[in-house]
């Protein structure tokens, strides 16, 4: 095995081939530790971050593991640092210490990090990674080419996790798609939209992740608009505005999170529109999100705005009842719980809008039912959702709906499942077919038999004329709000 170590004073491979390394002692350590790290950590968690890490020496008190990359170490960290040392500490005494090799996979062969035990090549450079985690600024990697710097990303995030839905396929697939050809094709920048907790920053990530993974390229970073904001300040006082400049114009792809709050920040703005156009210009990949169009960013420099328009924008939108049930059941698979149906389906009917506070909902679900010994069912779930968003709605029916919007607009219930291309008929047929997709769990198949037996493509053509129509016309919108309020308000709450 060719080990090679970081430019560091303490060279973590030192007596690798001398008498007093011992594997076989390194393996009982590990195996040792293993056992009392798992009492504190769930099965799932112990299979995905700990079964993966081999043993490699113990020299002198101090225990060399190998690792499957750089992200698997900064989870490990971030993590389980404390508790890892803790284990070590109680089967070695206090003067025990703890380092990593971190595997360098062969790009064609590399695992994503949602299955780090697929170790491929026998190739390892040793790493004791750099400044402790993700608080480090990206600026301690200039004065080292040969270090790896310090990317951000999160192992969590990657497309394999990733839920794809109707509301988000298109962002997804461009995502994909730069991610496997970063820097060559039109998609160049790539910005993602949405609302809070859509999926933004796992699908940015993600990108960065594959990318690594798959040797696609070296140089990637992720990081907030607020986190360059501050790294952009420090440069300025510490004068070091041309390591700054020099560090992220060397990146082979950028990405930014949330670049609204770039909002009001001229000289960041300037910097960063120099910074883009370097990149842009050397045919670097640049990933970018925020909340809403850059049409509509309020407080951003024409040219900048410019910038973000003159690449591929994809938008995510709230995800579908199919989505949501989607997301939950591979969560809670995730956690090595299976839930019922009538759970899945209490908790996805009440939480129709943000894949966090679904997540939130179920972390709290499952917490409760283990410190409070109770089972998993509709009950306990609907004290969760109470206490997470105030409030339980039963399903509404596609009938009382029919009825609602057929009452308000007086019209004959049975024409909303005739024929007819009367205006009014089909601008009442439209707002139901919406609401019936807002409001309840049936799929478009369902919805759309219920209005005369027609296609899932006319109510989504309904569901999006009336979501067009509603950001146009405010007295339509009122109309829409009205009727989800009747409908709403019929819907006893539990």
């Amino acid at each position: 095995m060719d080990l090679q170590s970081y430019p560091k004073p303490d060279n973590l491979f030192e007596g690798l081939n001398g008498a007093e390394v011992d594997k076989e002692a390194g393996e009982k350590v590990w195996k040792e530790c293993l056992a009392l790290i798992s009492r504190d950590v769930n099965t799932q968690s112990l299979k995905t971050w700990f079964e993966p890490i081999i043993p490699i020496s113990l020299d002198a008190g101090k225990l060399l593991l190998k690792i499957p990359s750089q992200f698997f170490y900064d989870w490990l960290e971030e993590h389980y640092s404390a508790l890892i040392s803790a284990a070590l500490t109680q089967v070695l005494g206090n003067s025990a210490g703890v380092e990593y090799a971190v595997q360098e996979d062969n790009p064609e062969d590399s695992p994503l990090p949602s299955s780090p035990k697929k170790l491929r090549s026998e190739e390892s450079s040793v790493s004791k990674p750099p400044g402790g985690g993700s608080t480090m600024s990206p600026l301690a990697s200039v004065q080292s080419a040969q270090r790896a710097i310090q990317t951000f990303l999160s192992p969590r995030y990657t497309f394999d996790n990733f839920i794809k839905g109707d509301s988000n396929q298109f962002a997804r697939a461009a995502a994909l798609a730069v991610a496997n050809n970063p820097g060559g094709t039109s998609f160049n920048p790539l910005l993602i939209y949405g609302g809070v907790g859509l999926g933004k920053t796992h699908l940015v990530q993600a990108i960065g992740n594959h990318v690594l993974n798959h040797g696609k390229a070296k140089r990637v970073m992720y990081i907030s608009s607020e986190k360059f904001t501050v790294e952009f300040v420090d440069a300025i006082q510490t004068d070091k505005m041309r390591e700054f400049s020099n560090f992220y114009r060397s990146l082979d792809i950028l990405i930014v999170d949330d670049i609204q709050f770039f909002s009001g920040k001229e000289k960041t703005q300037d910097n960063f529109f120099h910074t883009f156009n370097a990149l842009h210009q050397l045919g670097k990949q640049i990933v970018l999100s925020c909340d809403k169009p850059p049409k509509e960013l309020r407080g951003l420099d024409d040219r900048l705005i410019s910038r973000f328009q003159s690449g591929l924008i994809a938008d995510i939108q709230p995800p579908d009842l199919e989505t949501r049930i989607a997301i939950l059941r591979k969560k809670s698979m995730d956690d090595g719980i299976e839930l019922a149906q009538d759970v899945i389906e209490l908790l996805v009917s009440n939480v129709t809008s943000n894949i966090r506070e679904l997540e939130g909902c179920l972390i709290t679900l499952l917490a409760r039912a283990s410190l409070e010994n109770k089972e998993i069912d509709v009950e306990l779930a609907k004290d969760v959702v109470r206490s997470v968003i105030g409030e339980v709605r039963t399903h509404v029916t596609i009938e009382e709906i029919q009825r609602t919007v057929c009452d308000y607009l007086s019209i004959p219930e049975d024409l909303v499942r005739a024929k007819t291309r009367k205006q009014e008929i089909v601008n009442a047929r439209q707002m139901a077919m919406y609401l019936c997709k807002e409001l309840t769990n049936c799929s478009l198949k369902t919805i759309g038999l219920h209005f005369g037996g027609r296609d899932h493509s006319t109510v989504i053509h309904a569901y999006q004329t009336v979501e067009d129509l509603s950001k146009t016309d405010p007295k339509y919108r009122s109309i829409v709000q009205q009727l989800r309020s009747k409908i709403e308000m019929r819907a006893p709450l539990h």
